[in-house]
């Protein structure tokens, strides 16, 4: 794997690079080096929104059904619709992702969820919670929105945001569709485990994370995110952070950002990974220290405890986990379904020295030994504790997960 980091200091910026691209020639990590960006497409997602409120083509505050066929019964919440600007912020009250997504091929999960899919599953759904009232990250709203925007439009979503965004900006190495010449400089993605994996598409689910691009192209992007007050989109960069929401203690979103504020300090940033990349984009407001950081692997968690260390030094690095070998007669002891919640069960398999969960709706992974009891995952900031009863036999478990600790009984 390798990453590339890039830094702005007034005028000036720097670039980092360590590993490997492992491309055809293994083309050496540079500032031009593509990367898959993920779920940084979101914030383009949202600039593009705000250009289009800017320019009189719609409204922040415009229902969803409104740009949408009318044979698709959007869902609401006792009457109260969801608007653009709850898609655009994180709260439209839908979940994550779509309960009909279902890939025929993991390795390339997007590319057959179609429009026609998710009229299907938006039709059906039923909202859970008020929109504009609850934070739930939002693979399915900001591909919902990128959908929309490109109706509206009647341009592709790639078209309007090389047209609206790329161009002004001179950002030539930012596109869903690779030239030639970004091909060549790739680098090959790589799994949490590193090994090589295949590039994503996207279909409907464009808006949510379809982008590749270039340290150096993003930080033409970084420069007028830090002084929007400057240069084309100006405005519309200060309105994507003009709309703030709560997501959790010491942590708003706007407009396709996030905004962290601890240790006095105040953090613009968003993070994408896809299933062999990993990225990071941010900002300071009071000190102004910023940095990207793009890895060809799918290292999430750790990118972005990178990302926020290096902007500043109070936001701890990740942990080291380091795996350990455990007996296969002892992995196979856990294998079974564990009942986290009603609707939430982990699914734990033993394939001889090898452990592997999946939980509900999500695809399988393999979870690495820290001790005999104790796994992590590679993908995403998760462990698992393993419990045994009085009669030793494994009765329970523990998902450590973003800070809080959910326990899982086993199910005969």
């Amino acid at each position: 794997m390798g990453l590339v980091a890039a830094f702005l200091d007034g005028d000036r910026h720097s670039i980092a690079a360590y590993g490997q691209s492992d491309s055809p020639g293994n083309r050496p990590l540079d500032g031009d080096t593509v990367f898959e960006i993920g779920s940084i497409t979101k914030v383009f997602t949202a600039l593009l929104f705000a250009d289009m409120v800017l320019r009189g083509e719609l409204a922040p505050d415009d229902p969803a059904a409104k740009y949408l066929p009318a044979s698709v019964r959007m869902p609401d919440f006792e009457g109260a619709p969801i608007t653009l600007i709850d898609l655009a912020t994180y709260t439209s009250g839908l979940p994550r992702m779509p309960s009909n997504f279902a890939p025929k091929d993991w390795s390339n999960p997007y590319i057959d969820y179609t429009p026609e899919r998710l009229y299907d599953y938006l039709s059906n759904h039923k909202l859970a919670h008020k929109p504009g009232k609850h934070y739930e990250y939002a693979n399915l709203g900001f591909g919902l929105l990128g959908h929309i925007l490109e109706l509206r439009a009647g341009k592709s979503y790639e078209e309007l945001v090389v047209s609206r965004i790329c161009a002004p900006l001179g950002m030539e190495d930012t596109r869903i569709t690779l030239s030639s010449s970004m091909q060549r400089r790739l680098a090959r993605g790589h799994s949490a485990t590193l090994a090589p994996v295949a590039n994503w598409d996207y279909s409907a689910f464009a808006g949510a994370g379809a982008f590749r691009s270039t340290a150096n192209d993003l930080m033409k992007f970084l420069r007028i995110c830090m002084n929007p007050a400057e240069g084309p989109l100006a405005s519309a960069l200060q309105m994507t952070l003009s709309e703030r929401r709560p997501m959790m203690e010491e942590r708003d979103v706007a407009l396709g950002w996030f905004i962290s504020s601890q240790f006095g300090d105040e953090v613009i940033w968003k993070s994408g990974g896809t299933g062999g990349y990993a990225a990071f984009i941010g900002y300071s407001t009071k000190t102004w220290r910023n940095c990207i950081v793009l890895s060809n692997a799918a290292d999430y968690d750790p990118n972005i405890a990178l990302g926020t260390h290096l902007i500043n030094a109070a936001y701890p690095l990740a942990k080291i986990r380091r795996e350990v070998p455990v007996d296969p007669a002892v992995l196979a002891t856990y294998a079974g379904r564990y009942e986290l919640t009603p609707d939430f069960v982990l699914t734990a398999r033993a394939d001889g020295g090898r452990l592997f969960v999946q939980w509900t709706g999500q695809e399988e992974l393999e979870a690495f030994a820290e001790s005999e009891t104790d796994f992590f995952s590679r993908v995403g900031n998760a462990q698992i504790t393993f419990a045994r009863s009085g009669g030793g036999m494994v009765s329970s478990l523990v998902l450590h997960q973003n800070g809080k600790d959910l326990p899982g009984r086993r199910l005969p």
